[in-house]
Order: C-alpha cells, then sequence, then structure tokens
C-alpha cells in the first residue's frame, strides 16, 4: 500500500433516520471547511423516506401524502443535485464528506469518480454495472441500480450514492425515479440470491479507497 496515501475516515451508522444523517452531514461539512475535521465517508441505511434534490417536481411523487403516510414513508426537500429518488431498508447509501480543495476542483470528475466507485463495487460482487451517456448513475443493462445526488459548499462534498442491494423494489413504484421512466434492480434481483450487506460495504470501501486513493481508519461515536 501507497504511503503517501491519505487516511479518510469511515462511519458506518447501521439504520438511521434520514434527518439524523442529515444532520450528521451537516455538522462534518462544517467541521471541514473549518478545518476542525478530516474526510469522512459515511455508510447508512435508511428507514423509508422520498427525497426531491433541486431539479425535482412534486409530480414525480406518484402516490398521495395519505398512502405515503400509511406506509410509514416520510417526505425531505434536499439540496443536492438530481430529482426524486427513495432510500430504505436493504439499500447502501454513502456520504462521502470530501474537500475537494485538496484533490481536484471539479464536480462533473467527483460524480464520474462515485460512477466508478459503484461500477468496482459490483464487479466485485460479479455484477456487470455501466454508465449510460447522458445519465447520472450506473447500470445494469437496461435497468437502473445506484443513483448520484450531491452537494458542494465551499468545495466540500455531501450527499453521495445510493446503491440498491436487497431493497424492497415495490416503493419506487410511488416515484418516478430520478424523472426516468426507467426500471430500478437490486444486486440480490440480479443474482437471485440474498447478497449479505456488509460484503457490499466492504466492497465498496474497497472501491472508494482505490479510486480516490485512501486508506481507511474506522471511527466510532457521534459527531
Amino acid at each position: 500500500m501507497n504511503r503517501t496515501m491519505k487516511e479518510i475516515y469511515l462511519l458506518d451508522l447501521g439504520l438511521r433516520e434520514y434527518k439524523e444523517v442529515w444532520c450528521i452531514q451537516d455538522k462534518l461539512v462544517k467541521k471541514i471547511i473549518a478545518g476542525e475535521a478530516k474526510d469522512t465517508l459515511i455508510l447508512v441505511e435508511h428507514f423509508p423516506v422520498i427525497t426531491l434534490g433541486k431539479q425535482a417536481k412534486k409530480e414525480e411523487i406518484l402516490a398521495s401524502p395519505e398512502r405515503l403516510s400509511k406506509k410509514g414513508i416520510t417526505v425531505f426537500l434536499v439540496d443536492r443535485g438530481g430529482k426524486v429518488t427513495f432510500h430504505g431498508p436493504g439499500q447502501l447509501v454513502a456520504y462521502p464528506i470530501l474537500n475537494l480543495t485538496l484533490i481536484k476542483r471539479d464536480v462533473h470528475w467527483y460524480i464520474r469518480n462515485l460512477e466508478r466507485v459503484i461500477i468496482k463495487s459490483l464487479a466485485r460482487l460479479e455484477v456487470k454495472g455501466e454508465c449510460k451517456g447522458g445519465y447520472t448513475g450506473v447500470w445494469t443493462g437496461e435497468d437502473k441500480i445506484a443513483s448520484i445526488g450531491v452537494g458542494v459548499k465551499k468545495w466540500v462534498t455531501y450527499h453521495g450514492l445510493a446503491l440498491n442491494v436487497s431493497t424492497n423494489l415495490s416503493y419506487f413504484s410511488l416515484i418516478n425515479s430520478c424523472g426516468l421512466d426507467k426500471r430500478i434492480t437490486s444486486i440480490t434481483e440480479i443474482l437471485s440470491s440474498p447478497m449479505e450487506m456488509d460484503r457490499v460495504k466492504t466492497a465498496l470501501v474497497d472501491s472508494f479507497c482505490e479510486v480516490f486513493e485512501r486508506i481507511p481508519k474506522i471511527v466510532n461515536g457521534e459527531w
């Protein structure tokens, strides 16, 4: 391993409410901007939630507020790029909080590298992922398996990527996912067998560190 590679803190939060993790992201972004914290990769699964990015339209939520409430699904307007998406148990969400000033001040480069991370992660799990020209995210054939939506403040990144592992895909019928009339899939569906979330986390962390040339350092506790 290259001894000159920088560390990245790894914070695995398990299953958490979306708002709680958003607050953790916000605190970390502010600390990194102030020079009081180091780059961190947050891993989490969320309780069912629909989020609308800056380009989202409310009509892209296809279910009524009453139906969403009965299903225990909350809705958040968020300051990331992209449109509407769903997060829920069985989906691995990764929030890299990175200071691009110390890496490369190029958001498009950053997004393309997140796609590379997902594709490499899937390859480690024997799933073929690919990009589609003109679209952000990762696909397997004609089906979308991972979405990306990022935010940047003073060149510090937040929000990130969501990879469907064993997600209940019926939830995606409640939205026009990412504003696209495309089918959503998962690793479990493609392989026709269960996939352990810990194995996916390992694949994603290894791939992230390979692409961004980092050494992971596990941290515990709250931010």
